[in-house]
């Protein structure tokens, strides 16, 4: 069978020899997190404005595909918070939620970004993500967070709030709170409660009466079914839905039905960059958490192959009903911890979740939204990560200004322009460093060939050689800024004749800086100042020497910084007046 089609294809490589422990493990690990997805999928799908039984399809079909496609064998893949609100947030802009247009809409979503994903994989486009910088991702994620919490408190008080962002929709409910429905109130702030406590503390009291450690993890992760099974009951046996609390309501059983995305080509226009940001931002989550995941288990993940595999995904839950999908993080983790062994998992899961889909809907149809409210709220808890932004502070302040950025922006603008807002700023703070690159002018340690700064280290120097450092690479928005450094340092020493760029961190000389050594060379020459290269690195030694560069520089090329220092060193120690001998051009190994 032949590699390129493993490649694509990796359950070729695991199926052959898939046995029966790998089963077990693979089964047991299903059965929890079908445990746990039931109630998520039903809750995120409310978050994205859809009818829960559409986190249920969402649930089926792309697990299917993620285990035929897939490369990671941990990751738990279905809907995830933070994909739901961009959802939620790309659709309300066209559609009014709840309508036949706003599913249309939704759908479309969905199918666009499977088929960008699907493409950014078969043509190699992962290294894409490189693009949003853990700050900005930490940063949206953080106020996707404290929005979603914020979108949900209305299910808690049951009441209706509306506003363009979390301040006017926090406005809006702190201004109405002496309307909220008590019932309503008493069923999801109690839910609220038994979730949190169980999260902090469910495992140790759980451990105390006796349970053995991986069993009271078990039921602490099955917390919110027990959440939603007690709520669903007292709301059943007390009619309490008559009372006026609002809940999800009659499910339709069955397969997930086969649907069509509308083709309009306006709507597929206006939506493009929408289902773009979703994709990245599911794509750079997943492949972030898988990678997490098989560095324990000392296995790689293929970012292209996930991009396929969660394109493929998204295309399945587009045409079977579903919504965006990406990878879970609490899901993963679970899958990590009770030993799945191969993506088969995920079906297994999804058998599950079909069993469901077919049989359990009846029985939800009492299930308080206040109840999903307090599990969403709950979830993203752990999104809201407030000691990554005392750390990126500390750390540094372009990186917090970029992230802070992101959280301002998203609050206040929404979710399409606060990520846009950290990349954009990200990028711009990037040219800026590199555009004024650190430089140090080095000398020599005593009694060795290594080289130090010399403004940090005591070291040997000669007022007629200048060893200068670039810390980055030469392009175009920083070769002006190396002319006037070059200028500044010869105008500072005035017995200089030799100039040396030592180019260990050089790794690119692009089309404008080659331009630029060639002006620094001629005003060299002008000033009677020879200028000298060294630790020209291979790669870029091959470009220059497709010009007549080296031909026209006034100095050498050394093979290292301390053959530089000991020549020019050594003639100026013989003779200051003895005309320098000319040498040709070394190259370097």
């Amino acid at each position: 069978m032949s590699l390129k089609l493993k490649r694509y294809f990796p359950i070729l490589q695991w199926l052959p020899l898939y046995g029966k422990e790998t089963l077990i493990s693979d089964l047991l690990a299903a059965l929890i997190v079908t445990i746990m997805l039931i109630p998520q999928s039903l809750a995120y799908a409310m978050l994205a404005g859809m009818p829960p039984e559409v986190g249920l399809y969402a649930s089926i079909a792309p697990l299917f595909l993620y285990t035929i496609f897939g490369t990671s064998r941990s990751l738990a893949i279905g809907p995830v918070a933070v994909i739901s609100l961009m959802t939620a947030a790309a659709a309300g802009n066209h559609a009014l939620e709840g309508s036949p247009e706003y599913i249309t809409v939704v759908l479309i979503l969905t199918l666009m970004s499977g088929l960008m994903l699907t493409l950014m994989g078969l043509v190699r486009l992962g290294f894409l993500a490189n693009f949003l910088s853990h700050p900005v991702i930490s940063g949206f994620i953080t106020a996707s967070g404290l929005i979603i919490a914020a979108s949900q408190a209305r299910h808690l008080l049951g009441l209706e709030a509306e506003g363009l962002n979390v301040i006017m929709v926090l406005y809006g409910l702190i201004a109405r709170i002496p309307e909220a429905h008590l019932l309503t109130l008493c069923i999801g702030s109690g839910t609220l409660v038994f979730l949190y406590a169980n999260r902090r503390w469910g495992r140790s009291l759980l451990s105390l009466i006796g349970l053995n450690p991986y069993t009271a993890d078990i039921f602490s992760k099955a917390a919110p079914v027990l959440a939603v099974a007690v709520t669903t009951l007292v709301t059943w046996h007390w009619q309490l839905d008559q009372a006026g609390v609002k809940v999800v309501g009659d499910i339709p059983a069955g397969l997930p039905p086969f649907t069509l995305p509308a083709f309009i080509p306006g709507l597929w226009r206006d939506l493009f960059l929408a289902a773009l940001l979703i994709s990245i931002v599911g794509f750079v989550e997943s492949v972030s958490l898988g990678q997490t995941l098989a560095a324990k288990q000392r296995q790689r993940i293929d970012p292209d192959q996930e991009l396929i595999a969660l394109g493929t995904a998204n295309l399945s839950s587009a045409f079977s009903g579903g919504m965006p999908v990406s990878g879970g993080f609490a899901r993963s983790i679970v899958n990590y911890d009770v030993g799945a062994a191969t993506p088969a998992a995920g079906t297994f899961t999804a058998i599950g979740i079909l069993v469901a889909a077919l049989f359990l809907t009846p029985l939800i149809a009492f299930l308080p939204v206040a109840t999903l409210g307090a599990t969403i709220i709950v979830a993203v808890l752990s999104l809201i990560d407030l000691p990554a932004i005392k750390h990126t502070f500390v750390y540094s302040k372009s990186d917090f200004a970029a992230m802070l950025a992101t959280i301002l922006a998203t609050l206040i603008q929404g979710i399409e322009i606060g990520i846009m807002a950290g990349v954009g700023l990200s990028l711009l703070l990037y040219l800026y460093r590199t555009s004024r690159p650190h430089y140090a002018v080095i000398g020599r340690l005593p009694n060795s060939e290594h080289f130090r700064n010399a403004e940090r280290h005591e070291v040997e120097t000669d007022d007629k050689i200048a060893l200068l450092r670039i810390d980055e690479s030469l392009y175009f928005a920083n070769s002006r800024y190396l002319e006037d450094i070059v200028m500044g340092l010869v105008i500072s020493q005035p017995k200089l004749n030799h100039l040396v760029l030592t180019c260990q961190a050089v790794n690119l000389i692009d089309a404008s800086a080659l331009d630029s050594l060639r002006t620094i060379n001629s005003r060299l020459k002008d000033s009677g100042v020879q200028m000298h290269l060294a630790e020209v690195k291979g790669p870029v030694m091959d470009r220059l020497r497709k010009t007549d560069f080296l031909d026209e520089m006034s100095g050498v090329v050394y093979m290292s910084t301390y053959d530089a220092w000991k020549v020019l060193h050594e003639r100026a120690e013989e003779a200051e007046d003895k005309p320098e001998a000319e040498l040709k051009p070394e190259a370097p190994r």
